[in-house]
């Protein structure tokens, strides 16, 4: 359990670093963006002169769109991890420890049985829209390579939960 946990850590850590790259990366790219769509002013000689506005650059929105896809979903193993998630949990907690093993190993079980669906129907999916040659409209950025990214990020997480899942159990069947 030490190994898997150790392995599953890493892999949440380095898909984290990636997806925090990602969002520094749309904020540049949207900084740059909107400074571009401004008019450029300039001192000429007596007087103050206007120049035509700069150009925004092309399929920014498409970009951004791209990265925040990599920003969420390569942040899920790392949430995981750090037990980020929403739950609501006062009623769970004033149960038995033993009921609380319990509802722990089922939602456990649900959420990689979850996680195991999302990354195999991913796979099909990116499949697809690889033979398909799906694309964007203005960059013709085709999509698989990114739905292949979520699938590898759902599988990131699996190896989490089953690590939790694992020490549920052993609470569980522990006297």
């Amino acid at each position: 359990m030490g190994l898997l946990e150790k392995i599953s850590k890493e892999m949440a850590r380095v898909l984290y670093w990636i997806a925090g790259i990602s969002i520094v990366s749309m904020m540049l790219l949207t900084c740059v963006d909107v400074a571009l769509r401004f008019c450029v002013t300039i001192y000429h000689e007596t007087h103050w002169e206007f120049l035509v506005p700069l150009r925004p650059i092309p399929g920014t929105y498409e970009l951004v769109c791209y990265m925040a896809t990599v920003a969420v979903a390569f942040a899920m193993a790392h949430t995981t991890v750090e037990k980020g998630h929403v739950a609501v949990s006062f009623v769970v907690d004033l149960l038995p420890k033993k009921a609380q093993s319990v509802i722990a190993t089922i939602t456990n079980s649900c959420g990689l049985l979850f996680f195991i669906l999302l990354t195999w129907r991913s796979f099909l999916y990116a499949g697809h829209l690889k033979a398909s040659g799906e694309v964007s409209l203005t960059l013709q950025l085709p999509f698989y390579p990114f739905v292949y990214g979520i699938a590898i990020s759902a599988l990131a997480v699996c190896p989490v939960i089953l690590s939790d899942l694992l020490k549920s159990l052993t609470k569980v069947f522990s006297k």
